[in-house]
């Protein structure tokens, strides 16, 4: 009889770890193509070329035949919240240092702990729920609250954005376990890979003339709404190895859910900073000021003791459930 995939937690590790690579070079290469092209042009090269890879995985797993589902409305509604996750973040990249939005992003694990209560019905504990408020303060203080409008480095709205996608991006993981158990990883990259064609095909007719970027400044606000342009031949290399690790993001992170619980597998996406920092540090020579690093620190370290304790949480039940038996 086969394994589960929640009894794999090697595996579950490995592909998060490979996973979380393949998202810090996707990051990179976004910022990198933010100046000259509009987000959603950038969005629907990505998942054009990166679905054409998810359809080979889905080829190797089983066939087309894996894309039938009797929930397509849960499908829909987690590759929103995955289209909206990274469409947040991306435009926050146009504007603010690559560590500043991931250390923002990484506030996910407490929006799921927040979310595990009325959801899931989850009991958490004050330790748990102490770490979450420490993690928030350590969102808040990124946001430096204490700068003006004029002095402040970046739009409030902006600063924003990062939450906003840690906030869409908890729904969408809580919702990958839950129809992980019947959907393979290739069909589940599939779906999403469809909805960013769909979702940027939408911009492109409704702003891909770049009406709405007339007269703005916000170099953000910029990327989202200016007009589609033919990229440059060098760009081509860009756009191509953008979607080929798309589609290695999308497998990954989905079958790294699928094979292991997300107690286990969560942690590890914390490799994801440092990768952020060292990419930000070598190519825009960014480095993350005093505050920030303040604030990275609460939320890495609230963010693992929450994961730590649900672990520990999931081995006394575990134990318990042993007892019960005999």
């Amino acid at each position: 009889m086969s394994a589960s995939p929640a009894t794999r937690p090697g595996v579950g590790i490995a592909f998060i770890l490979v996973g979380m690579f393949a998202i810090s070079i996707n990051d990179m290469l976004i910022k990198q193509l933010s100046g000259g092209y509009p987000l959603h042009q950038t969005v629907f090269l990505r998942s054009s070329i990166g679905i054409m890879l998810s359809m080979v995985f889905l080829y190797f797993e089983g066939g087309v035949s894996l894309l039938k589902t009797r929930h397509p409305t849960l499908h829909i509604i987690r590759c929103l919240m995955v289209v909206a996750s990274n469409m947040s973040f991306f435009v926050a990249l146009a504007t603010l240092p690559l560590a500043d939005v991931t250390a923002l992003f990484f506030a996910a694990p407490l929006f799921i702990t927040v979310l595990s209560i009325p959801v899931l019905g989850e009991k958490v504990g004050v330790m748990r729920l102490s770490a979450v408020v420490v993690g928030f303060a350590g969102v808040i203080l990124m946001q430096r609250p204490w700068e003006g409008s004029d002095s402040a480095t970046a739009d409030r709205i902006v600063l924003l954005l990062p939450v906003l996608a840690a906030l869409t991006y908890a729904i969408n993981q809580v919702m990958t376990r839950k129809l992980g158990a019947t959907t393979k990883a290739s069909a589940l990259a599939v779906y999403i890979q469809g909805m960013f064609i769909i979702v940027s095909v939408g911009f492109f007719v409704f702003a891909g003339d770049g009406r709405y970027a007339e007269g703005l400044e916000n170099a953000s606000w910029v990327f989202l709404l200016r007009a589609w342009v033919w990229p440059e031949t060098q760009d081509w290399y860009l756009f191509i190895g953008l979607g080929l690790n798309s589609g290695i993001v999308g497998y990954c992170l989905a079958q790294a859910y699928r094979m292991a619980d997300a107690a286990t597998v969560a942690p590890f996406e914390y490799i994801g900073l440092p990768l952020a920092v060292f990419w930000g540090w070598l190519f825009w020579s960014e480095f993350p000021a005093p505050a920030v690093w303040v604030g990275m620190a609460m939320i890495m370290g609230s963010g693992l003791f929450v994961f730590l304790r649900e672990k520990q949480k999931a081995r006394r039940v575990a134990r318990a459930e042993i007892k019960g038996r005999y």
